[in-house]
């Protein structure tokens, strides 16, 4: 297959997340992110098996790895649970921008333009129009909580992210498979958490169905394939096609939910993806 589609293969894996993530709202928090990455770190196995080297990497790697898909992930399922789903999706998608914005911070030899300041006051304010919104949304606590604790974790999984992304070039090279015991140990951890903070539940088939759903697929095999995408070809095209995935991802969204489309949805989505590409034109 061509890069294209493996690339497009990635995003449409990746435009479930929010998704699923909003069916799977009622689990706790630590269980839904330590069942989905560990069943996501079920495709490197057969590597592993074949060559134990696949998963030899330094421990700043491994514990950047564990920051990047536990904490990403775990952020945005809490965020999807507090907070009115499509709203804190679309602020989730601020990362692409925060990886322009913090890049000079982050790495070094890399300035920050005037662009990307008109940049990133553009994205921030989609999602002040997204959070602003969502007072006409439907919450899924009580109305007076609308707004507003909920999106910090949708934040913070967008900072999480863009850091990751960075951090990755200040680390050695690591193998696409390694990405399977990242998640494999962040899974572990996030199940010791919620064996030690949060009441035992029990899952249904439906459940089971979706959690391995979520792990094979956004939290699996999405990296590899987008890996696979990266590697055969020009990563300017791909990185353009990325930006498929929050308009996705909304719209599946919106569907699954049965949310209209109002307007600060549609101009907080237009916003917030002017801004990623306004940033990513000014690199």
């Amino acid at each position: 297959m061509s890069s294209t589609v493996y690339a497009l293969l990635a995003i449409a894996l990746w435009t479930s997340l929010a998704s699923l993530g909003t069916a799977l709202s009622h689990l706790p928090p630590f269980l839904l992110t330590g069942l989905a990455l560990m069943i996501g770190s079920v495709p490197s196995w057969p590597l592993v098996l074949r060559d134990r080297r696949a998963w030899r990497v330094p421990p700043r790697t491994l514990a950047l790895g564990i920051y990047g898909l536990f904490g990403y992930h775990f952020l945005l399922f809490i965020a999807l649970r507090y907070a009115p789903p499509v709203e804190a999706n679309l602020v989730n998608y601020l990362w692409p921008l925060l990886m322009v914005v913090l890049a000079p911070v982050l790495l070094p030899g890399v300035s920050l333009r005037p662009l990307h300041v008109i940049a990133a006051l553009l994205g921030f304010a989609g999602a002040a129009v997204a959070i602003l919104g969502a007072r006409g949304g439907t919450a899924p606590a009580s109305s007076a909580d609308v707004g507003y604790w909920g999106f910090l974790p949708a934040l913070g999984s967008a900072f999480i992210w863009a850091s990751y992304s960075l951090w990755t070039k200040r680390v050695a090279a690591f193998p696409t498979s390694a990405i399977g015991l990242f998640g494999l140990v962040s899974g572990a951890l996030s199940l010791i958490c919620h064996a030690l903070l949060e009441p035992s539940v029990a899952l249904s088939t439906r459940d089971w169905l979706l959690v391995a759903l979520c792990g094979l697929g956004p939290l699996g095999a999405a990296f590899f394939v987008w890996d696979m995408a990266l590697k055969r070809g020009d990563a300017r095209q791909i990185g353009i096609l990325s930006y498929i995935t929050p308009l996705a991802s909304t719209s599946l969204l919106l569907a699954v939910t049965g949310r209209p489309l109002t307007w600060s949805i549609a101009l907080a989505a237009a916003l917030i993806i002017a801004a990623a590409v306004m940033g990513t034109r000014a690199r």
